[in-house]
């Protein structure tokens, strides 16, 4: 591919990661590197490792293969194909390369970087893409720290711009929304926005005012500064942004926070406590959408399609669907195309 002036520059999505395989030892391995990341279990390090090596992972490990095997593909782990049929797509749409980095697991942060000056020698820009439509200490700003302290440390000559969080703007609530709209053509009680549990000491931490955040009444509606790090406003925010999109009224979707880990407290309502709640309540047909995901992964696939659906049904309910996420659709191949073609000559953020 010939390289002018205006398009040297590469693309780098980065998502989760995932074991290499549900075999115990990778996926043991694989929770040991994602649960001692110092922005997801933000303890002490002692204590972490004490908690992770000693307790969590010899306990989970064994469990989560099995998770694992159950929404296993013939190719693969689903989050890492779908990551790759992604940049595929966008390939097809961008006249520069796109490569894929996980922050745990392969592929690494330095392979992507590696290749992308192999194909642009010249490079001069690389546009890093988090697939975290959120900012949350433990997802989106450990994938960018851990960017930045890999091509700061390996000294790349390109300039590293990162694409802020976009959990309100246009592009993505339209792409998430119109993923939806199908799904509400049938009839139903109640659509829940299921999104990603973090600690409530997350949410207060993060709070650059120190006294908004879970402090103040009505926090995530009331203005601050606070919010551009405030996982909890984020997610409302969406969630308000796509029932005005689609006109649901209020008492036909809710919102809760699933994956939960330990026994501090949490952001509220537990997703799998509402799913047992809610058909006494007279929700009997749910749908049930996941926007902190982009791609389906083990917390979709087999915490809320199968274990989700296995308590709304076991607690009276009659139907259960699971809106996939985005991963592949159209919609969102093209909104992340026109943004990373608009953002190849701006300043993003600082390196």
């Amino acid at each position: 591919m010939m390289q002018t002036h205006e398009n040297r520059y590469g693309v780098l999505l980065m998502n989760l990661g995932s074991p290499v395989s549900t075999a115990v030892p990778d996926v043991r391995r694989y929770l040991k590197e994602f649960l001692m990341d110092k922005r997801v279990i933000d303890y002490p390090y002692l204590l972490r490792a004490l908690l992770v090596k000693g307790i969590i992972v010899p306990f989970r490990a064994p469990k989560s293969a099995e998770a694992y095997k159950t929404i296993w593909w013939k190719e693969g782990s689903p989050l890492i194909v779908l990551t790759e049929q992604l940049q595929q797509q966008l390939q097809q749409r961008l006249p520069v390369p796109v490569e894929v980095a996980m922050r745990y697991g392969d592929p690494h942060p330095a392979a992507a970087f590696d290749r992308l000056l192999e194909r642009i020698p010249d490079i001069e820009e690389v546009i890093l893409l988090p697939l975290y439509p959120h900012y949350a200490m433990s997802s989106y700003e450990t994938a960018v720290e851990y960017a930045r302290e890999i091509y700061q440390k390996k000294k790349y000559p390109f300039r590293l711009r990162v694409i802020p969080p976009y959990y309100d703007e246009d592009w993505y609530i339209a792409a998430l929304a119109e993923s939806i709209r199908p799904f509400l053509q049938e009839p139903f009680d109640q659509l829940l926005f299921s999104y990603h549990g973090v600690p409530e000491r997350h949410i207060r931490k993060g709070d650059i005012t120190g006294s908004h955040c879970l402090q103040q009444p009505d926090c995530c509606t009331t203005s601050s500064p606070a919010h551009r790090y405030c996982y909890r406003h984020q997610v409302y925010r969406t969630t308000a942004l796509v029932a005005r999109r689609l006109q649901l009224p209020a008492d036909r979707y809710s919102l809760s926070f699933q994956s939960r880990l330990g026994r501090e407290e949490w952001l509220k309502p537990y997703t799998a406590q509402r799913l047992a709640e809610l058909p006494g309540e007279g929700v009997k047909r749910l749908l049930v959408v996941c926007p902190a995901f982009v791609s389906d992964c083990l917390e979709t696939l087999e915490e809320i399609a199968e274990q989700g659906r296995h308590i709304f049904m076991e607690a009276g309910g009659k139907s259960f669907t699971m809106i996939p996420c985005l991963n592949t659709r159209p919609e969102w191949v093209a909104a992340l195309a026109e943004q990373v073609s608009a953002k190849s000559g701006e300043i993003i953020q600082g390196e």
